[in-house]
This record gives structure tokens, C-alpha cells and sequence, in this order.
């Protein structure tokens, strides 16, 4: 069965083990509690059976856990010396050399955990960023915020200290790249008045390979970037979220996406036309966070909910219609608002349809839509699990 970690605004943590059954809900745990709002999850994607896991919060501190057998073991815990109150973190990896943070400011930090501790190594990046993220290989990274463009670094030059001609008092170009980084995009064209248009990029995630990119914008865009043909979109589909996009994340399957907005729309896109494919019905709050897994999707919302959904890959050829559309399959309540998600990375082999046995499961899980879609309010209530 999947294993997901959810945190929420009270400081804690706990794991969602999702069952393979329709008539079995899923198992909320309690594992750790802190002072303060979990601002980001981690996971780092390995097979062994023991996880290293990274939780960083509002207040600035950050705490890397080793996870097995259902429970987490604090390993270390540190503050970000340059965190503000008014800023926040926007990114965090947890990966074999350690842990990667991010702040809102600009502060990026690289803690070595385990037997041969070290020292953390501290990079500076530019301000008012809304948004990071370090690349499966981790060989590079990439950011965007307000009025701060997408760009993509070398990881290990970002931590190198900057030569005495980098930091000199020569002006410095408006084009020219910094110490470190590798490509910056370029601002999309004026808009039919001729005006500049803002950069405002809320959220962002690596495609296929590191070279292809996609963030979300205040303005509900989505832009796509390969940063090998141009440094503007080879892709920008206006107007996709309401209100804005709140939330970008990769699908497992190939040219698969999902997408979340600031009016309660949660929905897969196809990346070869940018077409919304489904959106899951019945949201009432706006997603804060999503974890794909293989046939499903978990996402947490502001109305308090925990959403367990299928997911289907879209169509052989682009612009064809969807036969198999993804839907909510079970709704977890939480005492305090959800404010992340994190998929444990486990393929399960009975979490999705198989070769197999599609047939079998594809009925599995039209009695779970059966029952979540009823509109009877006694059913959907007795599905309803309060954990305290």
C-alpha cells in the first residue's frame, strides 16, 4: 500500500498509509509535533527500507528524521541563521549528500547528515524568490518569485565563494549571469498594449529531463522552458488556473502534469498541447500541496481535507479524448489545516491496476467513486475520520 507523510499548521506530522481496499479507509498516524507550521516535506528517494526525511518550518529551524516501521527518529535539527520573520522557505530535498534548503531571501544552505557529519555549507541567491527546486541528479537547480525570473544553476558552483572580480564594484550587466548560474529566462513578450508583462512565478518543476522546466504564475499561466532552444517559453498557455496557479508537480506518466489553482481546481494537463485532460470534481478548498504516485494522486487542501485520488496518463497522441478520467476516491478530515504532502517513493504493487489484473481493479475502484460521489451526506459523513 502507498505511504505519503502529511504536515499541517499545528506542527505535525504523520503518515497516511493508503489501502489497496475500497471498503478499508485509509490509516492517518501521528508520528512528530512541533511548535511550529510545517512549511515543507522531504523524502529521499531510495529503496532501502529506512527513509531520510527532512521537515522544515515557519519559524525558520529545519529537522532531518530517519523514518522506518512507521516512525520517525530525530536525527538533527538546526535553524537558518539569515531566516526573517517574514520570510519563508520555498524549497527543501533531502538527498544522499543531505539536506537542501531554501528561503523566500535567498538563503540557501547544504546540511551533510549521518555518520561522517561535516559542516553545512551556505550559498546566496537572489531575493523575493516564490519558488526552488534541485533536480533529480542534483547536479543543478532553479527558482523564480516575484519579479525574479526562472533560472537554472550549477549546483556545486552556487556554494563556491565568489571571486574578488565577481564581488567588485563594477556594474554589473543587466543580462549577465551570475557566479553559478548557468541560464536565466527572458520575460515574455509585451502584452497587446505594448506594456511590459510582470514576472510573477509561484510555483515550478523539472519535466523529463533537467533542461525542460514548467512554472505557474500569479496570472493562472503556465509556462514551459527548454532551456536548450530558447530563453523564452517554447510553450505559454494563458489563463489555466483561476486566481492564479498555486501548485506545478510532474505526473509519473509520460507528458503528465498537474495543476492547482487559488479557486479550488485541481486538474491533469497534457504537456504536448497544454489541454486540460480531467479535473477532479468536489473540492471546496484550495490545494496547498500534491504528491503523484503511481495511479494516484494525494493532495491536501485548505478546507482541511486530505484527498486520495486515481490518476490515469493522458492519451497515446496528443489531442485525442481521455478515456479513463481521475476522480476522488477518499477524503481524510484533519483537525488542523494540511499544508504539505510527501509520496514515500515505494512503488507498491497493489496501489494501482496491473497487467494483469486491470480488469479487477478498474471495478475496485468504481465502487470507491460510487461511494464518494453518492451526494448522500450520511455515507460521505460514516467515510469521515477524524484524527485527534
Amino acid at each position: 500500500m502507498p505511504l505519503f507523510l502529511t504536515g499541517d499548521q499545528l506542527g505535525n506530522i504523520k503518515s497516511l498509509n493508503v489501502q489497496s481496499t475500497p471498503d478499508v479507509p485509509s490509516q492517518l498516524t501521528q508520528l512528530h509535533t512541533a511548535k511550529s507550521s510545517v512549511a515543507a516535506l522531504s523524502i529521499a528517494p531510495t529503496a532501502s527500507t529506512s527513509k531520510s526525511v527532512a521537515a522544515a518550518y515557519a519559524d525558520g529551524s529545519v529537522t532531518a528524521f530517519t523514518f522506518q516501521d512507521n516512525q520517525l527518529e530525530v536525527l538533527e535539527q538546526w535553524k537558518e541563521s539569515r531566516f526573517k520573520p517574514d520570510q519563508n522557505f520555498v524549497g527543501l530535498q533531502t538527498t544522499g549528500r543531505g539536506v537542501f534548503s531554501c528561503t523566500s531571501n535567498g538563503a540557501l544552505r547544504l546540511v551533510p547528515t549521518g555518520a561522517e557529519e561535516k559542516q553545512p555549507t551556505l550559498g546566496s541567491l537572489p531575493t523575493r524568490l516564490e519558488a526552488w527546486r534541485l533536480d533529480s541528479d542534483q547536479t543543478t537547480f532553479a527558482y523564480g518569485g516575484d519579479e525574479v525570473e526562472l533560472s537554472v544553476w550549477n549546483t556545486e558552483k552556487a556554494f563556491e565563494h565568489p571571486s574578488p572580480s565577481d564581488s567588485s564594484s563594477t556594474k554589473r550587466k543587466r543580462d549577465a549571469l551570475f557566479p553559478g548560474e548557468i541560464w536565466r529566462a527572458k520575460n515574455v513578450q509585451n502584452d497587446g498594449l505594448g506594456l511590459r508583462q510582470s514576472v510573477r512565478i509561484t510555483s515550478l518543476t523539472y519535466l523529463s529531463t533537467p533542461t525542460n522546466l514548467l512554472t505557474g504564475t500569479q496570472f493562472g499561466d503556465l509556462r514551459r522552458y527548454d532551456t536548450r532552444a530558447a530563453r523564452r517559453p517554447v510553450s505559454n498557455w494563458n489563463s489555466i488556473g483561476k486566481g492564479g496557479i498555486k501548485v506545478v508537480e510532474k505526473g509519473l506518466a509520460n507528458h503528465e502534469v498537474f495543476a492547482s489553482d487559488h479557486g479550488s481546481n485541481l486538474f491533469a494537463l497534457d504537456l504536448r498541447n497544454g489541454r486540460v485532460i480531467y479535473s477532479y470534481k468536489g473540492l471546496s478548498g484550495a490545494v496547498t500541496s500534491m504528491a503523484p504516485s503511481p495511479s494516484l494522486l494525494v493532495s491536501t487542501a485548505l478546507d482541511r481535507y486530505c484527498r486520495i485520488h486515481t490518476s490515469f496518463p493522458p492519451p497515446a497522441e496528443a489531442g485525442q479524448s481521455q478515456d479513463n478520467k481521475g476522480q476522488v476516491v477518499e477524503k481524510v478530515f484533519m483537525t488542523s489545516i494540511p499544508t504539505v504532502v510527501a509520496w514515500d517513493g515505494v512503488e507498491s504493487t497493489t496501489s494501482g491496476p496491473g497487467p494483469e489484473a486491470e480488469d479487477v481493479d478498474d471495478d475496485v475502484w468504481n465502487d470507491m467513486e460510487n461511494v464518494e460521489d453518492s451526494g448522500d451526506e450520511s455515507t460521505e459523513r460514516k467515510r469521515r475520520r477524524k484524527v485527534h
